[in-house]
């Protein structure tokens, strides 16, 4: 495990499984989650492979700045980009769980040289339109009012949220309200123009992502999607072996 400066900021990261001539991956949490919810998955796909998970800033063991400016999805990326420059790596497969998934997106457009290939697990690729994003911004600030007044409690989240694997509040708040929140729709406009390999996971009873899920595996060229049964939001935890397997799959070969 190590820990990230960035720019002030602690970023915290830990790689596991073994360094191969196979493409090293980053996985990516998803909101009011930390880099623990990848536990069940790091001995199977570590296994020829090595492994990076990190903490989103906010998050579980990286830092909570005090600046609500220091939350921003250009600022998650360029940590995702710092991470794996202390790491040497210059190529490598990006993956990530609802938030992650989206910012695995984000890094891959603003990124692709360095990227090999996709895994998009129970996410979606935000909104063309203004109104429904507007709409979901709306319920960004409803739900972190919430979750100031009454904490985590408040988030009808899946497995992989835990309000123990985080020091307070204040950074989840601070991060869903100024990374969480989307401002264009240059993400799922550029789903046609993904050039990489794209494997797309989605629990069967992820009712709020299986739509999601039709969409980017339509309009992403060389996208596979599987569909993970008795599995809700956090599918890598709900049913790990099917998980597992999925992705090693995808990975195989790369």
């Amino acid at each position: 495990m190590a820990m990230l400066n960035r720019a002030g900021v602690g970023i915290y990261h830990q790689v596991s499984g073994h360094k191969t001539d196979k493409t090293p991956v980053l996985l990516t949490h998803g909101m009011y989650a930390t880099s623990a919810m990848w536990e069940p998955n790091l001995p199977a796909l570590g296994a020829g492979r090595q492994i990076i998970t990190w903490d989103i800033r906010g998050h579980g063991q990286s830092d909570y700045p005090d600046d609500q400016g220091l939350y921003t999805e250009a600022l998650s990326v360029g940590d995702m980009e710092a991470i794996l420059d202390s790491q040497g790596i210059q190529r490598t497969v990006i993956g990530g769980l609802s938030l992650g998934g989206y910012l695995s997106m984000a890094f891959n457009l603003a990124f692709p040289e360095r990227v090999v290939a996709l895994m998009l697990f129970d996410t979606g690729p935000g909104f063309r339109r203004d109104e429904p994003r507007q709409q979901w911004n709306d319920t960004v600030d409803a739900l972190s009012k919430r979750i100031e007044e009454t904490g985590l409690e408040a988030v009808s989240g899946g497995a992989e949220v835990d309000a123990s694997k985080h020091r307070g509040l204040s950074g989840v708040v601070k991060a869903q309200r100024g990374i969480m929140k989307q401002f264009d729709g240059r993400i799922i406009e550029s789903l046609p123009a993904i050039s990489v390999p794209t494997l797309v996971v989605v629990g069967a009873n992820d009712q709020p992502f299986l739509a999601a899920a039709d969409y980017m595996a339509e309009r992403i060229p060389n996208a596979e999607k599987v569909v993970i049964e008795d599995a809700e939001h956090a599918s890598n935890i709900d049913q790990p072996e099917a998980f597992n397997r999925a992705v090693l799959k995808f990975l195989d070969g790369i």
